[in-house]
């Protein structure tokens, strides 16, 4: 392997790629500024050495919040066309990123008609593939062998994808101290329930774990980022920043360092369903214990109470979390603990967990994110509905309830109608008259 071909090495050299400086576009840093905190870890850009991108995104410190939208077939419905509808409504609402996390029907020809078809960075998550498979050869998902995950990985990278989750934090000491906490939800994530029952059942550690060389190999190889998933995160808001969740994060704290020493593109993943006033105390345990790794956050969902719109409790917690400091959003859809999400819950979930990472922007670097809120200020007040429309983050949902709403020959919109109070307060300080 030559040890002269990461990224990382690339750059320590001064050799930005036409990738970053694409990505450079639209960020508050210049190509040269995010190259510096790429060579520190504290941002990433996700590009398999495979493939090239026509949207190519960095995540991390310094950067405008990005947004990753799930999809993914499963045992009940396994229609690539449908999947490819919804990578292209994500595409299209905005999300920087995308993750196939299918489960079902002929996973390898999805993957990779997903990253034939994808504009932008793709992630996956192996293990779901490598257990689906041992449950089919060995009878059973606890039967899968080291070779069986580590074959999964590399397969996934050899097909161009950009980054993985991979749960090299669920470890013996971590099962232990979630054995103690005495969670409503045990265990939520699918990797981390597979890695927690293959290890109980084998009485073995964790092979993620023990042999985090040979994953770095893979990474390296194929200029992978590794997404360190956090198989413990909590699944209700009672369980959230318990020991099981800590402990797990200490370990990928200790893993982080090893990526970085290894040249190899690192993020970290957070929670999950988490209360409000713990939202800030999360971010900041997981950007102090992982060295200010780009920090990947689910949700996080402030409530388990409102199923069917666990894109808000979501958004709500996404905009909290990145304004103090995490650096990716992963999408919640309306179907969220209900079922499968359709092609129009893919749209709605992405332009509400883009809403939620803009307002973090705000609070992060007003005077470069607000301008184009300003822009769409100025439209309001001199009533220039075309450019509102033009401006908003879903142009295409403001169209239509402007054209069913709006009032013929009415220069204002229906909700105020002639008592408009642009148009009322203009008329006065425009004019030199004062009248009652």
């Amino acid at each position: 392997m030559n040890e002269e071909t990461t990224l990382i090495d690339r750059l320590k050299r001064g050799n930005v790629p036409d990738a970053l400086i694409r990505a450079a576009e639209t960020e508050p840093l210049e190509a040269e500024e995010i190259a510096a905190e790429i060579i520190e870890g504290t941002a990433v850009l996700s590009l398999n050495s495979l493939r090239p991108l026509s949207r190519p995104c960095a995540v991390g410190k310094g950067l405008r919040t990005k947004v990753n939208a799930n999809f993914g077939t499963s045992a009940d419905k396994a229609d690539i066309d449908f999947e490819l509808a919804k990578l292209e409504a994500a595409v299209d609402a905005g999300a920087d990123t995308v993750m196939d996390l299918s489960t079902g029907g002929d996973i390898d020809a999805i993957r990779r008609r997903v990253v034939a078809e994808s504009a932008v960075p793709i992630g996956t998550v192996p293990i779901y593939q490598a257990a689906i498979e041992a449950q089919e050869k060995h009878g059973s998902i606890i039967k899968m062998t080291a070779d069986d995950m580590f074959e999964a990985i590399e397969r996934h990278a050899s097909d161009g994808v950009d980054f993985v989750t991979v749960h090299c934090g669920v470890t013996s000491k971590a099962l232990d101290a979630l054995e103690k906490t005495g969670r409503i939800a045990d265990v939520v994530s699918r990797g981390g329930a597979f890695l927690s029952g293959w290890i109980l059942y084998n009485d073995t550690e964790n092979p993620l774990y023990t042999q985090f060389d040979r994953l770095l190999e893979i990474a390296r190889r194929y200029e992978l980022t590794l997404s360190l998933g956090d198989g413990f995160r909590p699944g209700a808001v009672s369980d959230a920043t318990d020991s099981a969740q800590v402990q797990e994060l200490l370990t990928l704290g200790e893993l982080v360092a090893r990526c970085r020493q290894a040249g190899v593109q690192a993020m970290v993943e957070g929670p999950g369903h988490v209360p409000i006033s713990q939202v800030v105390e999360n971010v900041r345990l997981a950007k102090d214990i992982c060295k200010g790794a780009p920090f990947y956050i689910l949700g996080p969902l402030v409530t388990d109470v409102a199923p069917g719109y666990d894109h808000i409790t979501a958004g709500i917690g996404g905009a909290l979390a990145a304004a103090n400091g995490a650096d990716f959003l992963c999408y919640v859809t309306p179907s969220e603990h209900l079922g499968l999400p359709e092609i129009e819950d893919v749209r709605e979930g992405t332009i509400v967990t883009r809403i939620a990472a803009h307002a973090a922007d705000l609070a992060k670097n007003p005077e470069y994110f607000m301008k184009w809120d300003n822009e769409m200020s100025r439209a309001r007040k001199a009533l220039d509905w075309e450019r509102q429309v033009e401006l908003s983050i879903d142009p295409r949902r403001s169209r239509s309830i402007l054209s069913e709403r709006r009032v013929k020959d009415e220069p204002g919109c229906s909700m105020c109608g002639e008592y408009c109070a642009m148009k009322f307060i203009a008329e006065y300080l425009g004019s030199d008259e004062k009248t009652c």
